[in-house]
């Protein structure tokens, strides 16, 4: 790559690493479990400093105990501290989840409403849980700059951003809005299985050629093939 890259060139080139994790990850989506759009924002809010498999586990007993925003607003405190336990600072959790439910009661009559300015207005919801649930459970294009994703839009040069919201902003700018969720998507498996925060598995990574970070990790395909995880952190 030239090292003085056009915008044009930029906007190509991001284009292209986004349709090749695209073939590369078929089946990209939400790793979260939900079946509407309030548990996905509960488990969202769950995930934090903890990984999606331990909260899918713990899904099923958390929403057949309080199934809807008024229920959970109305729980017994001890009681839930006990199911979402497993998944560390449970007393911070809790508390978390029952503002979160009380605030959908009084707010919106116990609905999560479709828009990034209510959501975000909600206690515990930031920006990137608002677009975890605008893109996933209401079909609306959103980025969600987790670790993953901002790690990578920096190796692959799209923004030199660590603010997660400026960052949303510059990477969004480089793609069609109906793109964005899937691209979400796609960055954030590509993090978790191949391009890895500490070393990276360059030499099995499908968009290597386009990656100007590329020999951050071994380039050697057969030590960097021993590096990929077949599925996200555990």
């Amino acid at each position: 790559m030239p090292r003085e890259e056009t915008r044009t060139a930029l906007v190509r080139r991001a284009r292209k690493i986004d349709r090749v994790l695209g073939e590369t990850y078929p089946d990209a989506k939400c790793e979260l479990d939900f079946d509407n759009p309030f548990e996905l924002l509960v488990v969202t809010v769950l995930s934090a400093q903890t990984t999606d498999k331990r909260v899918n586990a713990v899904r099923p007993t958390l929403f057949a105990a309080y199934p809807d925003a008024t229920a959970m607003a109305a729980a017994d405190r001890d009681h839930l501290e006990k199911i979402v336990g497993p998944l560390g600072f449970f007393r911070a959790k809790t508390d978390a989840l029952l503002k979160l439910s009380a605030a959908l009661v009084e707010r919106h009559g116990g609905d999560v409403p479709p828009r990034l300015k209510d959501l975000v207005e909600l206690p515990g919801v930031g920006r990137k849980t608002a677009n975890v649930v605008l893109g996933n459970a209401f079909g609306l294009p959103g980025i969600t700059v987790d670790t993953h994703f901002g790690r990578l839009a920096r190796r692959f040069g799209w923004t030199a951003q660590t603010d997660p919201v400026k960052a949303e902003h510059e990477v969004g700018a480089l793609f069609p809005k109906r793109d964005w969720t899937l691209l979400s998507h796609h960055l954030i498996w590509h993090g978790r299985r191949v391009c890895h925060a500490t070393k990276p598995a360059c030499g099995a990574c499908t968009v290597a050629r386009w990656c100007p970070a590329y020999g951050a990790g071994p380039t050697d395909p057969v030590t960097a093939a021993k590096l990929v995880r077949t599925e996200g952190r555990a």
